[in-house]
């Protein structure tokens, strides 16, 4: 295993139960980030910079989409004003507001994010670190 990989994740996918209205929101919300459609299926899409990291699909089970209490997903963003970006355009087209940008101090003097809630109900986050800032772990 090497340790240049930049992501300890491969993929995240979450369910829809309307695929044309989830694939289009996030087709408008997560170029403010840098991604875009990587892959697409019949139900499915995938997003991401390089390779297929966020998928939004309809359930491969049939069954219907529910959502994960307490689950998140939260993207990296490359400038507080990416951040503000995201939030602006995922408000734009259709999220409900589940925290404004700005900084978290609960977090770290590093992080500033955003929160909204999908069309579907799912909780994603932007979220800038500034690198720039130092913070001591556990503060």
């Amino acid at each position: 295993m090497s340790d240049d990989i930049p992501s300890i994740l491969s993929h995240v996918s979450i369910g829809t139960n309307d695929f044309d209205r989830a694939a289009a929101f996030y087709d408008r919300v997560l170029p403010t980030i840098g991604a875009k459609r990587i892959m697409a299926f019949p139900g499915a899409v995938a997003y991401g910079k390089q390779f297929p990291e966020f998928w939004v699909q309809t359930p491969i089970d049939g069954k219907p989409a529910t959502l994960g209490n307490g689950t998140h997903v939260g993207f990296l963003a490359a400038s507080k004003d990416a951040v503000n970006a995201f939030h602006a355009a995922a408000l734009a087209a259709g999220a409900k507001d589940d925290g404004a940008p700005g900084p978290r101090q609960d977090y770290t003097e590093a992080y500033y994010g955003c929160f909204v809630r999908d069309p579907d109900g799912h909780k994603i986050e932007a979220m800038y670190w500034d690198m720039s800032l130092t913070c001591e772990q556990g503060k």
